[in-house]
């Protein structure tokens, strides 16, 4: 074992919920100080502004924000994507910070042997290796995807985050944009995620959100939309698209919002949009298939939102 590997296997870590801390620790991939973090007022639940923006505290249980019907209201792309995530059991431990501060789920770097590059090795050996639910958008050295759904949730609705060190952080700014392949976020040795900022909605938006899986529950999205729109005079006035499962990053879907914004409102244009929604794709050998798979999610999910009610105020 490398000086730098050995370093990142015995860093401390802190622990809230601990469902991804405990399955590293019970591989060996895990062998550091554990640092439990106590709840307090700022860092659990959910708060409402006067404005209609809201906060939720990191150590907020994922099944907390699945089930509450004012932020599923206000914030629908935000809920269903808590709902779709993992197991019912998983969502009632699990936190919001830690799905955002989670580690990649590539099975080389979860193997404890193996020596990547988020454990201080040379190489990625998932490039050379089976890649199989890898990336498509080939941004940096590691090709595995970020395992966070909240992340790219919360990056549709331009969400902030503070830390015990930093405040008004965007998603881009807690994971970098994937050139960084040893890190799976950009957050600072001992730095904590404390809550997460939500603007107010829009007027008459709506979203929904969808995940492509290889069976039908508690799977890993092979690729996931969340689409906020907002419809007035019959087009597409405001767009915001995300996607994960296809970088090292969520990513926000520049080209087809520009495609679709002030334009009609209707198949056609979404069909010519989502076509789009590959450019600057790099898939690798085995990925290829992930491209057919984001152009489809994102036309089926465009297309309900033509038919979805808007946020209520």
């Amino acid at each position: 074992m490398s000086a730098a590997t050995a370093e990142a296997m015995f860093a401390p870590e802190f622990r809230a919920a601990g469902t991804d801390l405990s399955e590293r620790r019970r591989s060996g991939l895990s062998c550091g100080t554990i640092i439990d973090l106590a709840a307090s007022p700022d860092t659990i639940g959910i708060a409402w502004n006067a404005d209609g923006s809201a906060r939720i505290g990191a150590l907020t249980a994922i099944a907390t924000i699945a089930s509450d019907g004012r932020l599923a209201q206000a914030y629908p792309g935000i809920a269903a994507a808590a709902q779709g995530l993992a197991t019912p059991q998983i969502r009632h431990m699990a936190t919001l910070g830690g799905n955002l501060a989670q580690r990649s789920r590539c099975w080389y770097f979860r193997n404890p042997q193996i020596a990547c590059l988020k454990k201080g090795g040379s190489d990625c050996p998932a490039r050379s290796g089976n890649h199989l639910y890898h990336v498509a958008f080939d941004l940096g050295p590691c090709v595995a995807p970020h395992p966070s759904t909240m992340a790219m949730a919360l990056l549709a609705y331009d969400a902030k985050v503070t830390t015990d060190r930093r405040s008004g952080l965007s998603i881009s700014d807690l994971l970098g944009n994937g050139s960084n392949g040893t890190a799976d976020n950009l957050l600072a040795a001992g730095e904590r995620i404390e809550r997460i900022e939500l603007p107010a909605p829009l007027a008459g938006e709506r979203a929904l959100y969808k995940r492509a899986i290889s069976r039908s529950h508690a799977e890993w999205p092979l690729v996931e939309i969340c689409v906020r729109t907002v419809i007035s005079g019959g087009a597409f006035q405001q767009v915001y698209i995300a996607a994960g499962g296809i970088a090292p990053v969520p990513l926000r879907l520049a080209a087809c919002e520009a495609a679709l914004l002030g334009k009609p409102a209707n198949a056609a244009t979404i069909a010519q949009a989502a076509e789009l929604a590959t450019s600057g794709a790099k898939p690798l050998p085995m990925t290829g298939y992930k491209l057919d798979l984001l152009v489809g999610l994102l036309r089926d999910v465009m297309e309900r939102t033509l038919n979805v009610n808007e946020t209520a105020r």
